[in-house]
């Protein structure tokens, strides 16, 4: 299991659009940096440092084809991870009936948002 470190850089990692998008293409099969570009709307080199950076925290691998570098998912958290960021949720959940620690007193009504 993943230590919350671990996890927390996951997160911090994959926080950015355009690495969502590279993640989720990825999570379809292999593709090339050219497949990105098409994809994409950035800079090659703003592509490249995004692919590093997955790179270096384990997300994603390349290997060589020619001249192609065609990229690849690692981490077997991603597809199931992207996954949950896609679900559609269309209320939030139940406010508690009361305190759980005293079982006294009612939720006050609407929460604080």
């Amino acid at each position: 299991m993943k230590s919350i470190g671990k996890k927390t850089e996951l997160l911090r990692v994959l926080a950015h659009p355009a690495r969502i998008r590279i993640a989720e293409e990825l999570s379809k099969g292999v593709k090339c940096v050219s497949d990105f570009e098409e994809l994409l709307e950035v800079s090659q080199p703003n592509l490249s440092q995004h692919l590093a950076l997955l790179r270096t925290h384990g997300l994603i691998d390349y290997y060589v084809d020619g001249r192609l570098r065609c990229y690849f998912l690692v981490d077997p958290m991603i597809p199931d991870l992207l996954e949950l960021l896609g679900r559609d949720y269309p209320e939030p959940l139940p406010a508690p009936a009361c305190c759980p620690i005293t079982r006294k007193g009612l939720y006050p009504g609407s929460r604080r948002r």
